[in-house]
């Protein structure tokens, strides 16, 4: 069984050769679609001017028709070429019969009538008495008026026929026949269908250009976005790439320029998510570092000679199962800053009240502490909703509270206020400890930062905890700081938005 080699870069590459330019296919289907609308537009309008002209070439076809036959109905026997004669003026020639003069000679029949229209008329029989032309028509008898439009090898041709009745006797006495060649109807059609193609492939032209031209413009979102991820494919160093390169910003207020800010939000969103990957891979090889070699030092002490010492091995089994609690600790204090950086996406509806949770987390901690003197200044006097999880909630106020406890000095007194504005919950955790410099008090939220490394070490902490709360504070929209004077104390100040009541 032969196992088939894809090529990735082949198939991309074809894909690219067969691809077809967004712009182009924008300006050939609005070419496409304008021209379907101005060819129904041009149909209907070439159909119209032809009724128009038809109707204008019938006119005349009828108003001869009417005068001829108003010049034949006064006689009560069958028409010959006597009748004829006298209702025209017409004089014939002795040796063929053929007519002189037309019966356009006649001022009435002659204002009804033009140059390519032809009179001819008939006897009962059929045969011709008399024709403006010397053209041979061909003629039917009809029982009532006909009108057809037939085409010739030349031009179109409107026949009418109709009989002729007497007015005394009312009995036919022969027949009329009007033929109409439409040569300036027909040259008017054609120049009009001339003019629409040559209209239709103009307009088809520059619309496609003007499409063009015009989704080059709105289209140069889109143009600058694939030319960023390119830059970032083709770099020899995509994680730089990532944090340097990113979509120009454009003036236009529309929904490209909306996609390159949310592109660009996503590469935002992206670099520090590796940052933060990196970050933590890095802290926490740092941190577990010296625990594992504390371990591996004591177990190397144990295997060379101080198993056989009680006090030593005592002592070292002692420090082990401290460093794997403080290891333990640490993951899960990694874990909780790790989903504190997805609460916005996990947790973004959840609500709790304000006032349940401060005074639960009050309570606990009075209980767990009965040495200190926590007081509470409580200005919530009714369930207050806040944005946040509940569970996140106790998690902020259980770190600061316990920090402050942790961090008190001789005055053991903590005061902890709750009350609210228009728009947020506000949760004031005061101590009289330590305090923090002003040098360390822009970096207290960072990852495994502590003021006093040692000390802090001694007291259990990893240097996570306000940093868990001020990620935890800022996926919910909220403002966290702090305020500080050395060996005087500090000030936790958390804001949380409060839920709208509608």
């Amino acid at each position: 069984m032969t196992k088939e080699i894809i090529d990735v870069d082949s198939i991309q590459a074809n894909q690219e050769k067969k691809s077809v330019s967004l712009k182009l296919k924008w300006a050939l289907g609005t070419a496409i679609g304008v021209t379907i609308i101005f060819g129904i537009f041009a149909i209907l309008l070439f159909q119209c001017f032809s009724n128009i002209l038809f109707k204008q070439e019938q006119s005349y076809s009828r108003d001869a028709l009417q005068a001829t036959e108003k010049k034949l109905t006064g006689y009560d026997q069958p028409l010959d070429k006597n009748n004829i004669q006298q209702s025209f003026n017409i004089s014939y020639s002795p040796k063929n019969n053929d007519s002189l003069n037309t019966p356009y000679n006649d001022s009435f029949i002659q204002s009804a009538a033009h140059k390519n229209l032809i009179v001819s008329i008939y006897n009962n029989s059929g045969n011709q008495l008399y024709s403006t032309s010397k053209e041979v028509l061909t003629f039917k008898k009809v029982r009532s008026t006909e009108e057809n439009k037939v085409k010739s090898d030349k031009h179109t041709v409107l026949l009418i026929r109709k009989p002729i009745y007497s007015k005394k006797t009312n009995e036919k006495i022969g027949y009329i026949q009007i033929s109409d060649k439409l040569i300036q109807y027909d040259q008017t059609r054609k120049k009009l269908v001339y003019l629409f193609i040559i209209i239709g492939i103009t307009v088809c032209f520059a619309i496609s250009l003007m499409s063009y031209w015009l989704a080059s413009i709105f289209l140069q979102p889109v143009d600058l976005l694939n030319e960023t991820i390119d830059e970032i494919n083709n770099s020899d160093d995509e994680a730089k790439a990532l944090s340097e390169v990113r979509v120009p910003v454009i003036s236009k207020d529309d929904e490209l320029a909306q996609l390159s800010n949310l592109f660009n939000n996503m590469l935002d969103r992206m670099q520090r998510y590796i940052e933060q990957q990196q970050q933590f891979v890095g802290d926490v090889s740092h941190e577990l570092r010296t625990p594992v070699a504390i371990i591996q030092g004591h177990l190397d002490l144990l295997k060379r000679w101080g198993k056989d010492d009680p006090k030593v091995l005592e002592e070292s089994i002692q420090a082990s199962l401290q460093e794997i609690d403080r290891m333990k600790n640490l993951v899960q204090e990694m874990l909780d800053l790790s989903r504190a950086d997805q609460v916005e996406v996990q947790y973004g509806s959840e609500t709790s009240d304000a006032r349940e949770v401060g005074l639960q987390v009050y309570n606990d901690f009075q209980m767990i502490h009965p040495d200190f003197q926590i007081i509470l200044d409580n200005d919530l006097k009714n369930k207050t909703l806040v944005k946040i999880y509940r569970n996140h909630l106790e998690q902020i106020l259980i770190i600061l509270l316990d920090n402050a406890v942790k961090y008190s000095t001789d005055r053991k007194e903590i005061h902890l206020t709750m009350s609210k504005n228009t728009r947020y919950v506000e949760f004031v955790v005061q101590d009289f400890g330590e305090g923090i410099s002003q040098e360390n008090i822009k970096k207290i939220f960072d990852r495994f930062y502590r003021v006093d490394k040692a000390r802090s070490r001694n007291k259990g902490g990893n240097g996570l905890g306000l940093s868990i709360a001020h990620r935890l504070v800022e996926g919910y929209h909220g403002k966290i700081s702090v305020e500080s004077v050395e060996n005087q104390g500090s000030v936790f100040r958390v804001q949380l938005p409060l839920v709208n009541p509608e």
